[in-house]
């Protein structure tokens, strides 16, 4: 382990940030919420940004980016190429199948040896944000992708629910898996959090009150308060709720990127929000390590002074 450990340190020290996105059940949004940040922080062509998928018996990630039958193969005797889409990488096991509608029967030691081949054998380049897509729960590919990414360096993590305590009973699980193995919850996103109509914002006088009021309809009530009480019972970041869209789930199946083709979206404006949220505070981080670091040389520089005197 130890020898892997420092194999994937080399392979990994070009990724300055990871970032897991997690949810306690499926069908909550996960893969959706991983697409869209990906495109999300690919806006800055500055940047450069790998999404990984490794929910390996249901990856839905090659669909929703528009590389749907697209399959990947050695360039090398041991390196993949990702597939590229201009500053945005992409992984996912359904790039190794035959048919979208193959279905992969593994067991966990051929799972975890793939996870593990994909962070070894996938020639990146130099990432800025590597966003791993992982399945639902908490299963051998959480250990494995927790365990191989400690030996460099992960961020943190995401987790994605819905507003129903039905969700949210698993969303406190996943957290608890976190604090267990030592992944940072970077904080949840609540999804499908109210619908707001997109006529009733047409209307002028309408448009008035929907911004006044921020008045919405609750298609899923949160019967327990919701991720925002969850997450203030478990001092856990509350990253931001993002509201049901139909175009979310028409531009997932194109493969387009929903803040792009629906800019004016109230859920387009909450994940740019939260993208921007993280943005900041890995901005904040930087500068605060950048500043330790100052500080450190001072302290040195004087007791070289010191010495020398």
């Amino acid at each position: 382990l130890t020898e892997i450990a420092a194999e994937l340190r080399e392979r990994l020290r070009a990724v300055k940030h990871t970032v897991l996105v997690l949810s306690g059940k499926g069908g909550v949004g996960k893969s959706t919420f991983s697409a869209i940040l990906a495109h999300g922080l690919a806006a800055d062509e500055a940047k450069q940004v790998a999404l990984l998928d490794i929910d390996i018996c249901g990856p839905s990630i090659p669909k929703m980016m528009g590389l749907e039958g697209e399959q990947v193969s050695k360039y090398s005797n041991v390196m993949f190429k990702g597939f590229l889409l201009k500053n945005l990488g992409v992984m996912s096991v359904g790039f190794l199948l035959s048919s979208p509608d193959d279905a992969v029967i593994w067991r966990g030691p051929k799972k975890n040896g793939l996870i593990k081949q994909f962070l070894r054998d996938v020639d990146w380049g130099e990432i800025d944000y590597l966003i791993v897509d992982t399945p639902p729960g908490t299963s051998d590919e959480h250990l494995s992708i927790v365990q191989y990414l400690s030996a460099a360096h992960i961020d943190g993590a995401v987790i994605i629910t819905t507003p129903q305590e039905v969700s949210l009973q698993d969303v406190r699980k996943e957290i608890n898996f976190c604090h267990k193995v030592k992944l940072p919850v970077i904080g949840v996103v609540e999804n499908m959090s109210g619908f707001i109509c997109p006529k009733c914002k047409n209307c002028r006088i309408l448009t008035l009150i929907f911004l006044l009021s921020q008045n919405e309809s609750q298609i899923f009530p949160p019967t327990t308060g919701g991720a925002e009480k969850m997450c203030q019972n478990l001092n856990v970041s509350l990253l931001g709720k993002v509201p049901l869209d139909p175009q979310i789930g028409k531009s997932c199946d194109k493969g387009q990127s929903f803040l792009s083709e629906a800019p004016e979206s109230p859920a387009t404006s909450s994940y740019r929000n939260i993208i921007q949220s993280k943005s900041d505070s890995h901005s904040a981080k930087a500068s605060s390590q950048l500043w330790a670091l100052l500080q450190y040389i001072k302290v040195l520089y004087r007791s070289m002074l010191f010495c020398h005197k």
